[in-house]
């Protein structure tokens, strides 16, 4: 879709326009916390707060801020969850805002807040706990000519594109030779934007610009400075989900995060993954133009938690962790040539190769020995490890016939649950869809025997009850590669007053339905609950996915990757109506 230029700074490019008092009660029964405390006066109905994002979105460890809860909240104050180890927070009498205190020993990470009345929850949306100095947005900034100076650096800055036609400038002095790496937050951390960043030099002119990382929507922006100087880095967006409209997109809901910094910034390990059960040594590369770093990082498989997919590694010297694949085999790399049956490298089962496609047209290849109806999943990661490789895998006999082949299975990279016909060496080749090459096209393929799995969802992150009514609640059970133990659904957490009998789950079935009883006297209840689902040799709390979770997240079609993409913690709300104004007396 074509879209209006606009000039944040000067022309923005068609090829950009193309792209783009505490309040917590835990000594008071929650249901009373609300008339105790004067949020709201007895036979009133609250209506369910609707929580659409937080403003900062994130806060430093050791400081105190006050946050901006942007929504609707009838009446305020409001009660907060927020169930941090060290965080606490109280009420302002302002509307919507609220004072966060966190200690210095609170852990760091992305986490789940709510806002809660007597008549529900909100969707769960995110604040962020740094380790790192969080700056804010200043305006007037929407041109060159404005822009906020960003002196400092690395730097963290919190802001909104809160209008329509909203741009935010930050100038930075660079250095030729520095490489700046800018990233932004703002479709991860479910805001109606699709952004773009972009850098112009000292004389106005656009040097580097950025629309999409790999990975998401969010935009991520390399560059290595060719003069010394002023630049401008400017950041706009385009509505998401898109809409008719050819205009940079703003509104209340538009938070974001922009990361700066010309620091090394480590881009990925190598080899690309670890190994579970053994100690292990990695290396690295930064963005920018460096090779793999000579020096290493240990990585303990005492480190690596049990169940682990991704394990985070911080090279030394680096601010920033990267996402490392956990494997149950050996991790090699790579070793050309390979691109002939006759050249290509064996690998075990299990085990991973960690590779590039150095040049267009490329294809690698690897042999395997299958034996007959014993399955095997080939996976490659590549656009899911920030890659921009559009890879497919397929497999070929002895005699270059292909017998089985995947592009996308697994999102925007290829995955193949193959069971071989027959016993026989067969050959993993990897390509390019779009015949490129280069260091930057590298991919993870790993072997493995599939083992049975299974995981559970509920269809909502909360939960509302009223006295002597029943509700059903599908939680939905995902089988992968031949499970079929015979599983147990139960909550933890059930108020007074409220029954939820276990479920039993017979072997191969996908569901189960929770039947939530709420006598007739049940008293009103506030609170958190899990569900949880017990198999022979483990249990498992239930999630509620908030990827692509529809109108969960207020956006059609849900959000890809996000910065927390499920919750375990859920909320129920034992609502219970007003009791009836008494009836007049009649004069005589």
């Amino acid at each position: 879709m074509s879209r209006r230029q606009g000039s944040p700074g000067g022309p923005v490019p068609s090829a950009v326009m193309r792209g783009m008092v505490r309040t917590r009660v835990s000594a008071l029964a929650p249901a009373l916390a609300w008339v105790c405390l004067g949020f709201l006066s007895p036979g009133l109905r609250a209506a369910v707060p609707v929580l659409d994002h937080v403003f900062p979105a994130a806060v430093q460890v050791g400081t105190t801020q006050s946050v901006t809860l942007v929504g609707k909240f009838d009446p305020w104050p409001v009660k907060v969850d927020l169930d941090i180890p060290g965080v606490g927070w109280e009420a302002t009498t302002n509307s919507g805002v609220i004072t966060i205190r966190v200690a210095a020993s609170a852990p760091v990470g992305a986490y789940a807040i709510r806002a809660v009345s007597p008549e529900g929850a909100s969707a769960p949306r995110f604040l962020i706990l740094s380790p790192n100095p969080q700056r804010a947005e200043v305006e007037p900034n929407d041109s060159a000519a404005m822009a906020q100076p960003l002196t400092g650096l690395p730097a963290e800055v919190n802001g909104r594109l809160e209008k329509n036609g909203d741009v935010d400038s930050y100038a930075i002095d660079l250095r030729a030779g520095q490489t700046l790496v800018a990233r932004l937050e703002a479709y991860t951390l479910q805001s109606p934007l699709d952004p773009v960043l972009r850098l112009l030099d000292a004389r106005g002119v656009q040097v580097a610009w950025n629309h999409d990382e790999v990975r998401s929507l969010d935009p991520l922006l390399v560059h290595r400075v060719e003069s010394t100087g002023p630049h401008v880095l400017q950041l706009f967006g385009f509505a998401y989900p898109a809409d008719s409209d050819l205009r940079f997109s703003g509104s209340p809901k538009g938070v974001y995060r922009l990361h700066a910094t010309t620091d090394p910034v480590p881009r990925h390990a190598w080899p690309l993954g670890i190994r579970r059960s053994v100690d292990t040594k990695v290396g690295w590369a930064d963005w920018g133009p460096g090779p793999i770093s000579a020096e290493t990082v240990a990585i303990p498989a005492v480190s690596i938690r049990a169940g682990d997919e991704i394990h985070a590694v911080l090279p030394p010297g680096r601010r920033d962790r990267i996402e490392v694949p956990v494997g149950e085999g050996p991790e090699g790399v790579e070793s050309e040539p390979n691109d002939t049956a006759a050249s290509a490298a064996r690998l075990e089962i299990p085990s991973a190769v960690s590779g590039d496609l150095d040049r267009a047209g490329d294809e690698d290849r690897y042999r395997v020995a299958a034996r007959k109806g014993e399955a095997l999943r080939l996976e490659i990661r590549a656009s899911a490890l920030g890659f921009p490789l559009d890879a497919w895998l397929r497999i070929e006999d002895a005699a270059g016939k292909e017998l089985a082949r995947n592009d996308d299975a697994g999102g925007a990279d290829p995955v193949l649950d193959w069971t071989p016909p027959e016993t026989a060496e067969v050959i993993l080749v990897v390509g390019n869809l779009l015949q490129r090459g280069g260091r930057d096209q590298r991919y993870r393929l790993s072997v493995a025997r599939p083992r049975p799995a299974w995981s559970a969802t509920v269809p909502e992150a909360s939960v509302v009850l009223t006295p002597g009514l029943t509700n059903d609640w599908k939680v939905a059970i995902e089988r992968r590669h031949g499970s079929a133990e015979r599983l147990r659904v139960s909550v933890a957490g059930i108020p007074a007053g409220v029954r939820v009998d276990p479920v039993e789950v017979p072997e191969k079935a996908t569901e189960a339905i929770l039947r939530w009883v709420a006598a007739t006297n049940a008293p009103a209840f506030s609170g958190p609950f899990h569900v949880e689902v017990a198999a022979p040799d483990r249990v498992e709390q239930a999630r509620f996915p908030l990827v692509s979770a529809g109108e969960n997240n207020g956006v059609p079609q849900g959000f890809r990757r996000l910065v927390l993409e499920s919750v375990r913690r859920l909320w129920i709300t034992v609502a219970v109506p007003p009791a009836p104004a008494p009836a007049a007396t009649a004069k005589k």
